[in-house]
């Protein structure tokens, strides 16, 4: 499976559970923040995906595309791949991840406090 910025390749395995191979070459990026980046957000999203998985090896393949898309941009390329190929329910895939409940704080907005209680 593939698309512009990303390939899938996928070998089951009922014996092993769902692991992770990543190829980032050069060509994608130059800089190797710029690869570590990528490898981190694909790390990420197939972390929190892993239960759900069908056992086997998936493999995924930047292409130079992907060092211009944003972290979000990325794991929904990779969600969609992960659709395509089957490997979970169209259902169960969110199309993006749900942004935070609250902002982090910082020093020119400090958490409330929360008073006397």
């Amino acid at each position: 499976m593939a698309l512009p910025v990303l390939a899938l390749h996928f070998q089951a395995d009922a014996d092993v559970p769902a692991r992770l191979g990543l190829a980032v070459s050069r060509k994608v990026d130059p800089n190797a923040v710029g690869r570590n980046r990528i490898k981190r957000v694909f790390r990420d999203a197939f972390r929190h995906l892993r239960a759900e998985l069908a056992p086997g090896d998936y493999v995924l393949v930047a292409r130079p595309g992907a060092s211009k898309l944003s972290g979000e941009e990325l794991r929904a390329a990779f969600h969609s791949l992960l659709k395509r190929a089957g490997a979970r329910s169209a259902l169960a895939l969110p199309e993006t991840a749900a942004p935070g409940t609250m902002p982090a704080a910082s020093p020119s907005h400090p958490t409330p406090d929360p008073g006397p209680g």
